[in-house]
């Protein structure tokens, strides 16, 4: 059985699956971007992480500065 996510959790796991989704790209993808700005980590590392939905603000910011983000939306309105 999976536990449900916290609301925030939840919510910046999305972001970055949106962001992730929005240029196609794999997490093989990002872990290639993340080590091209000096961050070492591995597919599966992502994955756990994103599927766990808690991580450090540091990686979440990482992972949009390697996929070139220059926002993110943070809700509809």
């Amino acid at each position: 059985m999976t536990k449900e996510l916290p609301e925030w959790e939840r919510r910046v796991q999305t972001l970055l699956k949106v962001e992730l989704t929005k240029r196609n790209l794999t997490y093989k993808q990002l872990s290639e971007k993340l080590t091209e700005i000096g961050v070492s980590e591995s597919e599966p590392n992502i994955r756990n992480k994103l599927a766990r939905g808690t991580f450090s603000a540091a990686f979440f910011v990482q992972c949009l500065a390697a996929m070139g983000a220059k926002e993110v939306k943070l809700s509809d309105g």
